[in-house]
């Protein structure tokens, strides 16, 4: 399954958060993430905010994930689609 994660920081703790992702090394990393497989991550460094797609088959993972950078972070998880995902139940729920 895929998700779309998003995130804010508060600018008082914006610093810290970068800080702490810069500091991170490859293993620092990985465990962050354990059992998510991100496909892609875009930051916007000037509003301290960005996105990631990831995929796993453990949505708790996922927010386990979440939850690793909650202290200075507000951040959303949804369930997305991709294209031929969603092409498929559109096309079963228009009975095409």
């Amino acid at each position: 399954m895929k998700f779309l994660v998003s995130w804010t920081s508060a600018p008082g703790v914006r610093e810290e958060g970068y800080k702490g992702f810069a500091q991170m090394s490859d293993a620092d990393h990985a465990a962050d993430h354990a059992g998510v497989t991100i496909i892609g991550r875009w930051h916007n460094l000037g509003q301290g905010s960005g996105l990631a797609i990831c995929e796993s088959d453990d949505a708790a993972a996922v927010h386990a994930w979440a939850f690793n950078w909650n202290k200075i972070l507000d951040i959303d998880v949804a369930p997305v689609l991709d294209d031929d995902e969603a092409r498929a139940v559109v096309k079963a729920g228009l009975g095409l």
